[in-house]
């Protein structure tokens, strides 16, 4: 299938418009680039019932953001997704991903929880993992004064944040953690060697080349041998058995098409009820770009569709 026309738009915006490539660019002047990209490609953010910023955490470590959706009770015990933003560990903060979780929250009914997990290379691996791990376990522990039903958690993040869900659960699982009933695995990062041949068919020319990717995992791993950890490839841990039902989507137009899809197939053969979704002619990274691509606004509800039915169920 052909790149979607309106992807095929942003990629011409953003050639013309001469933003640099995140992997010439010092990490603070790329984190500034994202923020600014979000007037331009996200839409209004939607009314909410509440949005409020929180710590979270052993001593409030954490900042994070809860979203309450519209029409819900101030009182009501809510089920609720943990959400980890992409932007490869380096960039990516609680406002590039504002209008997602709004949303996700109301058009799920559910309480939102996005997480500002450190990030690289300030604090390199497992920094992320561990802030994502805390953040989860502290939801579970005192979901009472966010208004949240603990019974009822899924966690869910795109690219970089997809990776951190999948991880999240995998140590939930092995640690005998929170119960988690979905995660929502959104373009994940799942194997870093970069070695699926999307990396090769989508190497240059679209918004996440393989020179950004390496730029990416530069800044955040200690070194190459935290390539072998399952917390940086998920795809790499001993077992996919036993973990929560998954929704995966990939994008067709993407260097982590290959090993989302891969990681999806190995749930699904570990016996994890997974429901696979490729959005054909889409680009890594188009959740946040929903002003301009059609396409983004039918992810997300799908997204809150999957996440209604597993938190009825």
């Amino acid at each position: 299938m052909p790149l979607d026309v309106h992807a095929a738009k942003v990629l011409e915006m953003i050639r013309l418009s001469g933003r640099p490539p995140y992997e010439t660019l010092a990490p603070a002047e790329a984190r500034q680039f994202s923020r600014n990209a979000r007037a331009v490609l996200a839409p209004e953010p939607p009314e909410m019932g509440a949005v409020r910023d929180i710590k979270i955490g052993e001593g409030g470590a954490i900042p994070a953001r809860l979203y309450r959706p519209l029409g819900s009770a101030p009182n009501a015990a809510l089920p609720a997704l943990i959400y980890f933003h992409g932007g490869g560990w380096v960039i990516g903060d609680l406002d590039t991903h504002d209008v997602v979780c709004r949303q996700i929250a109301n058009g799920s009914g559910a309480a939102v929880v996005s997480v500002d997990y450190r990030l690289a290379p300030e604090h390199k691996f497992p920094a992320a993992v561990e802030d994502a791990i805390a953040a989860t376990a502290w939801i579970a522990a005192h979901g009472a004064t966010l208004g949240i039903d603990t019974a009822r958690l899924a966690v869910g993040g795109d690219s970089a944040g997809g990776n951190l869900a999948a991880v999240v659960a995998l140590d939930a699982r092995d640690r005998n953690g929170p119960k988690l009933i979905q995660q929502v695995l959104v373009y994940p990062a799942t194997e870093s060697t970069m070695s699926h041949p999307s990396h090769e068919r989508f190497a240059e020319g679209l918004l996440l080349t393989r020179p950004t990717m390496k730029w990416f995992l530069g800044h955040y791993l200690r070194g190459a041998e935290d390539l072998a950890d399952w917390r940086v490839s998920p795809l790499r841990a001993t077992s996919l058995a036993d973990l929560p039902p998954a929704l995966v989507l990939t994008a067709g137009y993407d260097p982590l098409c290959d090993e989302g899809e891969d990681y999806a197939a190995r749930l699904a053969a570990a016996g994890v009820p997974v429901t696979r979704v490729r959005v054909e002619g889409m680009i890594h990274g188009f959740l946040t770009m929903g002003k301009l691509i059609p396409a983004t606004n039918e992810a997300v509800a799908m997204i809150a569709a999957a996440l209604k039915i597993a938190f009825a169920r």
